[in-house]
């Protein structure tokens, strides 16, 4: 911001007069582009003023749920065509994704909630869109991995991302113990029908490491549990604890 004027808000006498304002000013969408758009994690006041022009301006939208994006355009206000992209079709979507971009599209892609392609449908058509030629673009907003790290309390400056472990008991065990070598904290998502698994594994594999639950992000009831594995298990078993999971677990 250094040298340059600060924006005068009191040019504009309300929201939407500085927001055809700000628009006014901006460039348009490039034509052919794949945008990535972040979508609110639980807060529909978190989406960016950024995603809401892209989702206006684009020509399409792909997305993971077509009824679930399709109440969030419309709570803004958004009409746009809507085209599925999630886990089992995203191959034969990146095909269709591609030609619409060949013919100049601008396509946007959301998942239900955070950034396209962590833990989330988007990897796929990202690669195909590069390996095509086509430019990529990121809108950056909400993301669970780092709204959970910034309140976690601790350390930030190295961590792992491990994303959701398998379903399988032996495979999750052999991820957990390939990991006890690194110094930093570990971050990982989990549902909460097996975070009470993933905490008895925990206290076998981490035992001494503080582990940090956080639930329900941006929500009415987010909440940060803080213990060793065995203290947190202790408190799982007498409540209930509903809602996605960002599991992170401290060096020791």
């Amino acid at each position: 911001m250094v040298g340059k004027k600060p924006f005068k808000f009191y040019k504009y006498p309300n929201c939407q007069s500085l927001k055809f304002a700000m628009d006014a000013a901006l460039p348009p969408l490039t034509a052919g582009t794949l945008y990535l758009v972040a979508t609110p994690i639980g807060n529909l006041e978190d989406i960016t003023l950024r995603a809401l022009r892209v989702l206006r301006e684009c020509d399409v939208v792909a997305a993971e749920d077509t009824r679930h994006s399709g109440r969030l355009l419309k709570h803004f206000g958004i009409s746009k065509p809507l085209l599925s992209c999630f886990q089992f079709n995203e191959a034969r979507r990146s095909e269709e994704i591609i030609e619409r971009l060949r013919r100049g599209e601008k396509v946007a892609l959301v998942t239900d909630a955070g950034s396209p392609g962590i833990s989330d449908p988007g990897e796929r058509v990202v690669k195909a869109a590069i390996a095509a030629g086509f430019r990529v673009e990121s809108v950056p907003g909400p993301c669970a991995l780092v709204a959970a790290m910034t309140a976690s309390g601790l350390p930030t400056d190295e961590f792992h991302f491990i994303g959701f472990l398998p379903h399988k008991s032996g495979q999750r065990r052999n991820k957990l113990e390939s990991l006890k070598s690194f110094d930093g904290t570990l971050v990982l998502y989990e549902s909460p029908y097996r975070v009470e698994k993933l905490l008895v594994e925990l206290s076998e594999v981490f035992p001494e490491h503080e582990v940090v639950l956080a639930r329900e992000l941006t929500k009415k009831f987010e909440e940060y549990l803080r213990g060793k594995p065995a203290e947190l298990l202790a408190m799982a078993k007498k409540r209930s604890l509903k809602g996605e999971f960002v599991v992170m677990v401290g060096a020791v």
